[in-house]
């Protein structure tokens, strides 16, 4: 249906900064929330950012004032790209690419996952 591919992730030292990308492609439609969320073995999954169709942005606490998400649609891709400046080591993690998808004048809806880019701060 949706296919969602992660890339950007890596390691970094306490101070710096990545930039991660996601691409949608597939069934895409008029209405899609891409999001990128956090993922730790200790917690569930904490949301990091996320911008609707309209461009309305929401940031998790622990981003605001330091990442910055933007976003990108065509007829056939959504890119939500997300810069990290001023990297922690509690910024360690799976980021993981969500797409949350309405189709205008039918009752389905779905909720689809990339695999996931991990990034590493750490000295």
């Amino acid at each position: 249906q949706v296919q969602l591919v992660e890339s950007g992730g890596g390691l970094v030292q306490p101070g710096g900064s990545l930039r991660l990308s996601c691409v949608a492609s597939g069934r895409i439609s008029e209405s899609v929330v891409m999001s990128w969320y956090r993922q730790t073995p200790e917690k569930q999954r904490d949301l990091v950012a996320s911008i609707t169709s309209s461009g309305t942005i929401n940031y998790g606490d622990s981003s605001q004032g330091r990442f910055t998400a933007s976003r990108n649609d065509t007829k056939s891709t959504l890119t939500l790209d997300l810069v990290m400046n001023n990297l922690r080591p509690e910024d360690t993690g799976l980021y993981k690419c969500n797409a949350e998808v309405d189709w205008p004048g039918t009752s389905e809806w779905g909720d689809f996952w990339g695999r996931g880019t991990q990034v590493t701060v750490s000295s």
